[in-house]
């Protein structure tokens, strides 16, 4: 059976194509993006709508219908009309081939596609996108958070910061390339427990860049801290739960810097660091694809859009 699976919580959107092995047989993807400024929520639908039904089409070419089993979907978390634009092409692709609709948890699907790919067995998992920042374990049968952002997701605030000095948006990759070349200033490291909080870094930042300081230093900084209190949460995690495995997902596994800290904090502990392939670190239809393959089988879905929908609520 081959699922299909479609991504739309946020500026990406994505169709998938995988099998009950996990094999990924089509992962096309089209991202939102902006030279400046951040991402306009109308904008965001109006880009789906435009490349939706290009894409859906290129996926079934590659695979056929004869094998498709179900039509999978992120039902959220994410932003509400970029949710619906994949919601009704899912119900309209579910209806046109008489499949099952699966509306499935974005999150979890991170997770998933982790797993499936790294070959981890039972790992301590470093979400870490846009929005989303948590340290999560799978226990007694769902996922526990154990930790997470009191306020803004590590991703979000390194756009937001990008945007402030220019960069457009997504910005993450511009911020690793300029802090190459920056130096260390001294910045807010708030860990509280096994939460962490970025709003304080943020506006340090922020006033800094107005008083002169050297953009290249403010990355610079800002990955090095903000790593830095991921690596502790995250080992604090491993500890807690009496884990060997760490499992870093989400877009910002992109950053170069932040999986060597990882790195070197899971050898120091003498555990092992995986991270996701780049090609599933970000939002993708194969993860969705994937998941929908999971959560078919343990009849554990839901059939609208859920855009407040928590990974430990699933």
């Amino acid at each position: 059976m081959i699922a299909i699976g479609i991504e739309s919580t946020a500026h990406t959107f994505g169709v998938g194509a995988v099998d009950e092995k996990g094999n990924v047989l089509a992962n096309e993807t089209d991202s939102y993006k902006t030279e400046s400024g951040g991402m306009l929520l109308d904008q965001v639908a109006k880009h789906h709508e435009a490349v939706v039904d290009g894409m859906i089409e290129k996926v079934l070419e590659i695979v056929g219908t004869e094998n498709i089993g179900i039509v999978a979907y992120s039902a959220g978390p994410g932003l509400t009309p970029a949710l619906f634009v994949g919601f009704k092409k899912a119900k309209e692709l579910a209806a046109r081939l008489g499949k099952p609709l699966v509306g499935i948890n974005h999150c979890a699907a991170h997770l998933s596609i982790g797993e499936i790919t790294t070959g981890t067995k039972n790992p301590v998992f470093l979400y870490v996108s846009g929005v989303n920042t948590q340290v999560i374990s799978y226990e007694g049968g769902k996922f526990r958070i154990l930790g997470e952002t009191l306020d803004v997701g590590l991703g979000n605030a390194l756009d937001k910061f990008g945007r402030d000095i220019g960069l457009g948006f997504p910005a993450g990759a511009k911020i690793e390339e300029m802090a190459r070349r920056g130096k260390y200033i001294v910045l807010p490291y708030t860990v509280k427990g096994m939460d962490v909080s970025f709003s304080g870094i943020l506006t340090k930042i922020q006033n800094l860049y107005k008083k002169g300081a050297s953009p290249e230093d403010l990355c610079f900084s800002f990955q090095e801290t903000a790593f830095a209190m991921m690596a502790e949460v995250a080992e604090r995690a491993m500890a807690h739960v009496d884990k060997q495995e760490l499992l870093l997902v989400g877009g910002v596994a992109a950053n170069k810097k932040f999986c060597e800290m990882l790195q070197i904090m899971c050898e120091e502990r003498g555990a092992k660091f995986f991270k996701c392939p780049m090609q599933y670190c970000g939002d993708q239809g194969a993860m969705i694809a994937w998941e929908g393959l999971i959560r078919f089988k343990e009849k554990r879905f839901i059939t609208e859009i859920n855009p407040y929908w928590r990974v430990d609520e699933v």
